[in-house]
């Protein structure tokens, strides 16, 4: 059985959707898997057990150029499943060109009318009917593994990777903190970050992480907790994932490091801002925490991805989450 699996989105869709290739790997352990995703997030797929192949479109430099002559590579090849999880027109356009015996995905992608099975992609707001991700992920495939329940995502950092951390993770009761987001309204703001790294216990190592962009931030907040580092640029995602291994506890907002630290199982509080639970993206590890405001705000969820700023000035989404309710989860 030869089967592409296309996730072209950010960072935290794919992994997210490495859970489907581990259950087609234990449903069908000579199943050949490949594995399509933008060019920057392939580096995630490094040395993972379920996947034969990974493909690459670089979005950035001849978007569609690049998009025509990989589909006309992937034309070479039949596929007896292609499983779109990309709900948009560009993967979609790419699954009309394949040649498979079957093609799964969304039916929300506007190509598809080309799939042989379309699935719906139940996003909720508070108090309607939801699925995680994952659980959407999983229902493309269910019927091929012979379960409801999906295996789930993991990640699988080399020696290297895990060399490059060994300092910090000697450390056993160490905390990592993801401060940083893309989206002003999904970041629970600086004061409050700093706040709570004055309320952790002062005798135990901090790493604060994030990408480059993300540096300046995590060292001004480094000055709040006497045993405070900051690691942001200086890690790779796999790096990043090695040193959440057997952490005591991810913080993060509802961004990239929560998805890291649910394919590494370690303990997270997510606190959700703008953004709320039921868009499917919360946390995964089996001991996790959401946090969001207990506020009753008409304005919220604001957006699906967040905002650069609040529509309403007020940001009470965010700025009513008291530090000490978060740093109350460390032991939970």
């Amino acid at each position: 059985m030869r089967v592409l699996i296309v996730q072209t989105a950010f960072i935290g869709d794919v992994i997210l959707a490495t859970a489907v290739a581990n259950s087609l790997r234990a449903a069908h352990p000579a199943a050949e898997i490949h594995f399509l995703v933008r060019k920057g997030n392939d580096a995630l797929l490094a040395n993972h057990p379920s996947i034969d192949k990974v493909w690459v479109w670089d979005k950035h430099s001849g978007k569609l150029r690049n998009l025509w002559r990989l589909a006309g590579l992937l034309r070479a090849t039949r596929w007896d499943y292609a499983i779109n999880l990309h709900r948009f027109a560009t993967s979609g356009w790419l699954m009309w060109r394949l040649r498979a015996t079957e093609k799964r995905g969304f039916a929300k992608n506007p190509f598809a009318f080309c799939y042989t099975r379309r699935y719906p992609h139940l996003i909720g707001l508070p108090g309607q009917p939801w699925q995680h991700e994952l659980e959407r992920n999983h229902q493309v495939i269910a019927d091929l593994c012979g379960t409801d329940i999906p295996v789930r995502p993991s990640l699988h950092p080399g020696p290297e990777d895990y060399a490059r951390v060994a300092a910090y993770t000697a450390q056993s009761q160490r905390v990592v903190v993801a401060p940083a987001s893309v989206w002003f309204t999904k970041q629970w703001p600086e004061e409050q970050w700093a706040a709570l790294l004055t309320l952790l216990p002062q005798d135990i190592p901090v790493y604060l992480v994030g990408a480059p962009g993300d540096a300046d931030l995590c060292r001004r907040l480094a000055r709040y907790h006497p045993q405070a580092q900051a690691l942001a640029g200086e890690l790779s995602l796999l790096q990043t994932a090695a040193l959440l291994q057997g952490a005591r506890r991810l913080f993060a907002n509802d961004s990239a490091p929560l998805h890291l630290a649910t394919s590494m199982n370690t303990p997270t509080t997510a606190v959700f801002c703008s953004t709320v639970p039921s868009f499917g993206f919360g946390p995964r590890a089996d001991r996790s925490v959401v946090i969001e405001t207990s506020e009753p705000l008409s304005c919220r969820p604001c957006g699906l991805h967040g905002k650069v700023a609040c529509p309403q000035g007020h940001f009470r989404c965010a700025t009513a989450i008291a530090p000490q309710r978060v740093a109350d989860t460390l032991c939970e």
